[in-house]
């Protein structure tokens, strides 16, 4: 079991800061910290168990076969979570809409599947599921959070720039979505070069 796993997914391997995978879904849903925070703990809940079903069957997975059998699996958990988010949380669901489906042909999982879980165990797939979709959460929750925060004046629908905030309404439009995430991916790399 190697703790490094996990928390390379937060950090030093991050989905959508480091590897830039997902942007579909991080630039699409991330209109508020709400909605990025619901479509990344549903992409971990799809994404770690995922890991762990392809890291058990991987040695009776032939290799010819396997993508096929990655998108089934994921395909499976994809609709397990759709379900349950139907089901207990509706008015989220609605709001992230077709994005849900959708998460089944999200390279995040096809390529941790591939590159992770068919080549290591369950323990080291567990791990690294919860890290890479944990860190994809924390994008999507923080990338939500900033185009909340300008184009509503709130984080999580709670007030924080008052009434006399003129919200940057571009910010909640899909332009929005390409000024914050440049601009955070901008001062990430910044401060890495700085490091160095």
């Amino acid at each position: 079991m190697n703790i490094k796993n996990f928390a390379n997914g937060l950090f030093k391997e991050n989905p959508v800061f480091v590897q830039l995978l997902g942007m579909c879904p991080t630039l699409a849903v991330t209109t508020s910290a709400i909605n990025g925070l619901g479509m990344g703990m549903a992409t971990t809940a799809v994404l770690t168990c995922a890991n762990v079903a392809i890291s058990i069957l991987r040695k009776f997975i032939p290799d010819k076969i396997r993508i096929p059998a990655f998108i089934v699996v994921i395909a499976s958990f994809v609709t397990i979570v759709g379900m349950l988010m139907e089901g207990y949380v509706p008015a989220l669901f609605k709001a992230l809409g077709l994005f849900i489906p959708l998460i089944v042909v999200n390279c995040v999982i096809l390529a941790r599947a591939e590159a992770f879980a068919f080549k290591n165990g369950v323990i080291d797939s567990l791990l690294d599921g919860l890290g890479m979709g944990l860190g994809f959460a924390l994008a999507l929750t923080i990338l939500g959070s900033i185009r909340e925060l300008l184009g509503a004046g709130s984080i999580f629908g709670i007030s924080i720039l008052g009434a006399a905030y003129k919200p940057a309404l571009i910010m909640i439009l899909p332009p929005g979505a390409f000024l914050a995430l440049g601009l955070l991916l901008a001062g990430m790399n910044v401060a890495k070069a700085k490091k160095a």
